[in-house]
């Protein structure tokens, strides 16, 4: 993997609070988690402490992309429910993410962090086109790239979205931020005996259907080889340690945590 900014420190030094266990992530998050207890919309405060820990990671020397969702502002599976043309509710679906994309930006920067957007359905004004190399530019001079507007095609998921461009970055590892403290045996919600799985292969959650992501993106990281950690983000400072290589979360495929 290339050489990249370390903040000040030199590569393969060791920093004070040990190495991370991963050196170029790509960070998931639902449009739902920036709309925090709100349901709907931004939530500044819950934008900000996610730009807050992003920076902490940065600080540990790696390299960030951070692939955000719509779904605070706009489903399109939701509109195309109610009798919309499906490819049309997708499209604002990814213009919805573009939002999100530039709040996530604007908090970043007022760390401190040098940010680019970048969106697969080109619009010059607001952010960059979508090109590979240039992104890979960006993480190395340590830069977090974030990328909107899902792959720029209707019936794909953002989640599809973060697994595909793990595979083009080159990225150690694919971060799930949810709502739940990982990957249990059943709905937590429904089963109060449902059990958190500390590790899963990618074809267990596939056969049993397992509510990690779709199968499309699920398949794409199991293709090539990208474990996911699947974590709770609504316990602040868990993106850090689940890239120091804590035991948090859910673990799948890769080997085991630590």
């Amino acid at each position: 993997m290339p050489s990249f900014l370390y903040s000040g420190r030199e590569r393969g030094q060791r920093n004070v609070e040990g190495d991370p266990k991963y050196h170029r992530v790509v960070l998931k998050l639902s449009g739902e988690a920036l709309a925090g207890n709100v349901g709907y919309g931004i939530d500044p405060v819950v934008v900000d402490s996610l730009a807050r820990q992003i920076h902490e990671v940065l600080d540990l020397g790696v390299q960030i992309a951070v692939v955000v969702g719509g779904g605070n502002i706009w489903r399109g599976i939701a509109g195309s429910a109610k009798g919309m043309d499906r490819a049309t509710a997708d499209y604002m679906g990814m213009l919805a993410t573009v939002i999100n994309a530039l709040a996530l930006m604007d908090a970043l920067e007022k760390h401190g962090v040098i940010v680019r957007v970048q969106t697969a359905i080109e619009m010059k004004e607001v952010a960059e086109p979508y090109i590979r190399r240039r992104a890979m530019t960006h993480l190395e001079k340590g830069r977090v790239v974030i990328f909107a507007a899902g792959t720029g095609n209707p019936y794909f998921s953002t989640d599809t979205t973060a697994a595909l461009r793990a595979a083009e970055i080159e990225a150690d590892v694919m971060l799930k931020a949810t709502k739940e403290s990982g990957v249990y045996d059943a709905d937590p919600r429904t089963h109060p005996n449902a059990r958190k799985l500390d590790n899963i292969e990618y074809l267990d959650v596939l056969k049993e259907n397992l509510k990690v992501m779709d199968a499309t993106a699920t398949s794409l990281c199991m293709d090539n080889s990208i474990p996911i950690v699947v974590f709770d983000m609504n316990v602040y400072g868990n993106i850090r340690k689940v890239i120091l290589g804590e035991s948090i979360g859910t673990l799948v495929g890769g080997n085991h945590h630590g």
